[in-house]
C-alpha cells in the first residue's frame, strides 16, 4: 500500500500535495508535470508508479484520480525551454507551475526525488517517491497519461516519426526516422545527444 503520507496528516497538516513528471528521457516532445492533492481517506490499491501500470489500467485510474482529487493540475514544459534550462531545471519548473495552478490551499508537499526552492510549506524530496507516496504515484498517472496523449497527437501530425508508439523515446524506429527525416525543431530536443549528434553529422556533409 502507498502510504507515506499517512504519518503526517494531523492537527496541522490537512492537504498534501504529490508532484511528480512524465517525459525525462525522451528526444522528443514536452516534459510533462502534475501536482494534486487527494483526500486523506481516500485510497485505491490499483494506484501506483505509473511506469509500473498497462496503458488501460493507467487511463482508468487518471479518470477515477481527476473524479476524487481535491485539486489537481498539469503542465507541460516544452522542447525549447528543456534545451534551454535542462531537463532536471524543467522538470522543477513543471512541478512548481503546476503547484501554483492548484488552486487550492496545502500544508505540504513530496515530490519524486525533486527539490522545490520556492515553497512556502515543507517540501520532502522522496528517492522512489512514485513507489512510496500515494499522492506521488497519482500526479505520476495524470503526468504520464497527458504526456502520452500529447504524442499521440504529434504523431497525426508526423506519423513518419511513430511518436503514438514510442512516445518520444530513442527506440531503433525512432532513431532511423531522425536519420531519414531529421529532427522537427521545437519537438526535438536539440541538446540531447541522438538529436545534437544528427546535426554534427549532417553539418560535416557540408
Amino acid at each position: 500500500m502507498l502510504d507515506y503520507e499517512k504519518k503526517y496528516y494531523g492537527k496541522d497538516i490537512a492537504f498534501i500535495a504529490g508532484c511528480d513528471e512524465a517525459g525525462r528521457g525522451p528526444l522528443a516532445g514536452p516534459v510533462v508535470a502534475a501536482a494534486v492533492i487527494m483526500p486523506s481517506d481516500f485510497q485505491n490499491e490499483e494506484v501506483n508508479d505509473s511506469k509500473k501500470l498497462t496503458d488501460r489500467k493507467r487511463r482508468k485510474l487518471f479518470e477515477i484520480i481527476k473524479e476524487n482529487a481535491i485539486a489537481y493540475a498539469v503542465a507541460i514544459i516544452d522542447a525549447d525551454t528543456i534545451d534551454k534550462i535542462n531537463i532536471y531545471e524543467a522538470s522543477r519548473l513543471g512541478m512548481e507551475t503546476a503547484l501554483r495552478n492548484l488552486n487550492h490551499k496545502y500544508d505540504m508537499v513530496l515530490t519524486d526525488y525533486m527539490p522545490l526552492l520556492h515553497e512556502q510549506v515543507n517540501v520532502e524530496a522522496i528517492a522512489k517517491g512514485d513507489t512510496k507516496s500515494f499522492n506521488i504515484a497519482c500526479a505520476s498517472i495524470l503526468a504520464k497519461v497527458t504526456r502520452d496523449d500529447l504524442m499521440i497527437e504529434l504523431d497525426k501530425k508526423y506519423p513518419e516519426y511513430g511518436f503514438k508508439k514510442h512516445k518520444g523515446y530513442g527506440t531503433k524506429q525512432h532513431l532511423e526516422a531522425l536519420e531519414k527525416y531529421g529532427a522537427i525543431p521545437h519537438i526535438h530536443r536539440q541538446t540531447y545527444a541522438p538529436v545534437s549528434n544528427l546535426k554534427c553529422k549532417q553539418l560535416t556533409l557540408f
